[in-house]
């Protein structure tokens, strides 16, 4: 599977499908382009974000292990946003219903 920047490539030994072709495409290899569509994203997130452009460790095995430090980097960096999201969701809840009950007192004391 290969981008559409790849088509006049000149390799007639293999089959070469290319993502936007509907011609020879079963569910299966569908299933693997929409795959790859959303993993292509991540990626420029974890190049922009992740310093995934400037590996400071040397060679091959350096290259593969930064790759997935910075992966893993990525995730928890989305997993604590999650988090952060669902406490604020939580601490908003509790703080309506302190604010439910007490509205109730202010009004007894004003009267």
């Amino acid at each position: 599977l290969v981008d559409r920047g790849y088509r006049g490539h000149g390799i007639e030994t293999t089959r070469v499908l290319i993502s936007g072709q509907r011609r020879g495409i079963t569910p299966a290899l569908a299933k693997l382009l929409k795959r790859r569509s959303a993993i292509e994203p991540e990626i420029g997130h974890m190049k922009s974000d992740g310093r995934l452009t400037r590996c400071p460790l040397k060679g091959r095995i350096g290259d593969a292990i930064f790759a997935v430090l910075c992966a893993c980097g990525h995730n928890i960096r989305k997993i604590l946003a999650h988090i952060r999201a669902f406490w604020a969701f939580v601490i908003r809840f509790i703080l309506g219903i302190i604010v439910v009950v007490n509205r109730p007192l202010q009004m007894q004391g004003a009267a």
